[in-house]
């Protein structure tokens, strides 16, 4: 499929029509191909590799959206870029959020803030809540649950405060590992540093995406891992809320 440098093509895994948990409202998210990190918990490991989904234009995603446009506005919702990771097709990204905002529709870009923020600042300013995924606030340990140094991520989330974008922080809590009463003090003090961070979403450690791995020939280290209890979410939770954070 050919493009211009006006009409970029993106990698796509595949859509979620109306998706719940994304953002604000029902949403319509796009799940986009690639990602650079290798997260121990992923359940979308079949989004790593880049250019492993199908090529599409902006417009040919767009036809798909405006088909559950009524539901996004019913419900307050919008368009969710999610994967993989949006901001490895920075161009693609930009155009399909920009083409979203000039219809109406609120946006939503979920990120694990790989790249430098002043880099992908075109795809920042079409983006109406950055969802910034943190994986752990200790450099080793998250060195090892997503083969990335935090600082970049950490750097990231800075900058976004800086730039005034509205944020939601995202954390899985993995039991005997992020559930940990030190590191999430460690990470609640860190997000409550920066002033536009809106909510943190703490999210249960499970192991939905388990045969994936398994399917595609790849070992899950936590398969011996059990999925957070809700007495560990209510901790959790009321650890941030001390800090002066909302959570969901």
């Amino acid at each position: 499929m050919a493009a211009s440098d006006s009409a970029p093509v993106g990698w796509i895994h595949s859509y979620e029509s109306c998706a719940i948990g994304d953002g604000p409202g029902i949403r319509f998210a796009v799940f986009l191909q690639g990602c650079p990190l290798r997260c121990r918990f992923c359940h979308n490991p079949d989004t790593w590799r880049a250019h492993a989904g199908r090529a599409a234009t902006v417009d040919e995603v767009m036809t798909e959206v405006r088909k559950y446009r009524s539901y996004m506005r019913f419900s307050n919702g919008g368009v969710t870029l999610t994967g993989g990771e949006p901001l490895l097709q920075p161009d693609f990204s930009a155009a399909l959020l920009s083409s979203c905002k000039a219809e109406g529709l609120h946006t939503v870009m979920d990120t694990a803030g790989h790249a430098p923020a002043d880099s992908v600042r075109h795809v920042l300013d079409a983006t109406d809540i950055v969802l910034h995924d943190i994986k752990s606030i200790d450099p080793e340990q998250h060195l090892w649950l997503t083969g990335w140094p935090i600082e970049p991520v950490l750097d990231f989330a800075r900058r976004l405060a800086e730039l005034g974008k509205t944020m939601w922080i995202q954390h899985v809590l993995v039991p005997g590992i992020t559930a940990r009463d030190d590191l999430l003090e460690r990470l609640a003090a860190f997000v409550a540093t920066l002033p536009t961070v809106e909510q943190v979403e703490i999210l249960p450690f499970h192991k939905l995406g388990e045969y994936k791995w398994h399917a595609l020939g790849l070992e899950y280290a936590l398969s011996g891992t059990p999925p957070a209890t809700a007495e560990q979410v209510a901790r959790a939770t009321a650890i941030f809320e001390a800090h002066g954070l909302r959570t969901a």
